[in-house]
């Protein structure tokens, strides 16, 4: 039963915890577009990617 003096308040402030990372995350921008990545591995490129060392081993 002593034990429950210890786990409350550690639960709490897990909690806490939790809950600012939540809002952190919000409102450092993590949530606003989650379609867009989605949509763009879908999309082709128009020009297609030249490796960089293979044109410079070229004559």
């Amino acid at each position: 039963m002593e034990v429950i003096y210890l786990l409350i308040p550690l639960s709490l402030v897990l909690i806490g915890a939790i809950i600012w990372a939540l809002f952190w995350a919000i409102k450092s921008g993590q949530f606003d577009d989650m379609e867009g990545p989605a949509h763009r591995i879908l999309m082709d490129d128009d020009k297609p990617k030249i490796d960089e060392k293979s044109e410079e081993s070229e004559p």
